[in-house]
């Protein structure tokens, strides 16, 4: 059975978690697509790359997502969420996908 990339988990947790808080009016409805998401791809980083490198990767997916708000406010929500979501999802590939 092929393997999800952890990249694609990730971005869809932050894209997927702001479209549903933004699309429901509720956000904890989008914490919790959030949550999930950074917890399946962390069970996943740790598994494929070991405990410094989920760290490093959890901490880049927290901090994208709330660097995405004061950014939201320079270049507009929908370019912020999809900005971080690349860093977040390129890093992730890069030491978690990646071969």
């Amino acid at each position: 059975m092929a393997q999800v990339p952890t990249s694609a988990v990730a971005a869809a947790g932050l894209v997927g978690g702001y479209a549903v808080a933004r699309f429901t009016r509720k956000r904890p409805l989008g914490g919790v697509v959030l949550g999930a998401a950074g917890i399946a791809a962390g069970r996943e980083w740790y598994r494929r790359a070991g405990t410094p490198a989920a760290a490093a990767l959890g901490t880049l997916y927290v901090a994208a997502f709330a660097g995405s708000h004061p950014l939201a406010k320079k270049i507009g929500a929908w370019p912020a969420v999809l900005g971080v979501a690349g860093v977040v999802a390129t890093a992730s590939w890069a030491v978690a996908d990646r071969g």
